[in-house]
């Protein structure tokens, strides 16, 4: 019995780990939005994907371990997390997938607060790069399709009604 019970546990504090790295890699995305350095956002981006991927795969490993745990348990197909702490035998085990079970809830429910806000800085930094470009005129350029000097362009602009 302890057998699929410790596995699952171990498993659940591998994706506890990795919930927390994605938290921080979001806060550190939250950073460079907030400062509106994005030299190195493409990098702080792809390193969220990857622990996003590797959150994916530690997910299939999880549905395997619960459904040995559910056959030892007799709980049935695909029991949820909370149906394993509600069926836990005597024991430690209910106490210790509660502790999962809570600060999986607390890291999921911050990391939602954090992708929320880092979409909305997305959402106004592209706002505000659409609201520039639409604002330079056309004519403002200093060269032609070519790439010769423009003859209207300039950087003085002479007044002839002295």
């Amino acid at each position: 019995m302890r057998v699929a019970a410790n596995e699952l546990s171990a498993l659940l504090w591998r994706e506890r780990e990795l919930l927390g790295l994605l938290t921080f890699k979001l806060e550190e995305e939250q950073l460079l939005l907030t400062t509106g350095n994005t030299k190195w956002l493409h990098h702080a981006t792809r390193e969220v994907e990857q622990v996003v991927e590797h959150l994916r795969s530690e997910a299939l490993s999880r549905e395997v371990a619960v459904a040995a745990l559910a056959a030892e348990w007799n709980l049935g197909e695909q029991p949820t997390l909370r149906d394993i702490v509600s069926n836990a035998p005597s024991g430690p085990w209910a106490e210790i997938f509660e502790g999962h079970l809570k600060e999986l809830l607390a890291l999921t429910a911050r990391i939602k607060e954090l992708r929320d806000a880092n979409e909305v800085f997305l959402r106004a930094a592209m706002r505000s790069t659409q609201e520039t470009l639409a604002g330079l005129r056309a004519d403002a350029g200093t060269y032609d399709s070519l790439g010769a000097p423009s003859p209207t362009s300039g950087t003085s602009t002479l007044d002839r009604q002295l």
